[in-house]
């Protein structure tokens, strides 16, 4: 279970302090599929970012497990990041270099655990997703619904408790930002999996069982987003 106790962030531009959070609290619970929504400058990315553990809050508390995560050092919060969390972004962030396959199972052989072969689950999890015929192929090689599938193949090499997404269909078209999204809510269902996505298009709620709206760092109702 994730529990978000108090949240706020705050940043100081001069002698102005700017809330992209202002005391957020929610809980999601094992197995969830949560959408983030909200216009633009309402804090999603941030919020998401200091969920996904890459940014530190100036208040509250993220508590998982019972262990509020955002004491821990910044080795601790990285090797939980490496260990437990999966990330998919906007611009799929692949190595242009590397095929799809070793996309996929590069982060893996970072955790340095033996006995597991990445290359293997790398594979597995690209056919997973749809992609078994094109493991070889670089990124140039693939259209944009299908880096950001390698991509969430690549979220999933370390067997992640919770996969974040941020805006994972903004650069897509209508058909390949569908694919994307039904490959999101079959590994929620199929790997239980917690799946936190961040959107901006309201249709994107029939996706998710959640939803947090924000405005202004602040969490709000449905009608915010009319």
């Amino acid at each position: 279970m994730l529990e978000v106790k108090n949240l706020s962030k705050i940043y100081g531009l001069g002698e102005v302090q700017v809330r992209a959070l202002d005391g957020i609290s929610f809980t999601i619970a094992d197995g969830d599929m949560v959408c983030i929504m909200g216009k633009s400058g309402s804090g999603k990315s941030t919020l998401l970012r200091q969920l996904g553990l890459l940014d530190r809050p100036s208040q509250g508390e993220i508590v998982l497990d019972g262990e509020d995560v955002t004491r821990l050092s910044d080795t601790a919060r990285g090797m939980l990041r490496l260990q437990h969390l999966g990330y998919v972004f906007q611009e799929y962030a692949l190595l242009a270099e590397l095929t799809a396959h070793e996309n996929v199972y590069l982060p893996g052989m970072m955790l340095g655990e033996k006995g597991i072969d990445f290359r293997k689950r790398a594979k597995e999890l690209l056919e997973l997703v749809g992609l078994g015929k094109r493991i070889r192929h670089y990124p140039k090689e693939l259209s944009g619904g299908e880096q950001q599938r390698v991509a969430i193949a690549r979220a999933l090499i370390n067997n992640p408790r919770i996969i974040f997404a941020d805006e994972p269909c903004a650069n897509l078209d209508t058909i390949s930002s569908k694919k994307v999204m039904e490959t999101l809510v079959s590994l929620n269902k199929e790997m239980k999996v917690i799946v936190i996505f961040v959107s901006h298009d309201p249709d994107d709620k029939k996706y998710a069982r959640g939803l947090i709206v924000l405005s202004d760092g602040k969490m709000v109702t449905e009608d915010a987003l009319r």
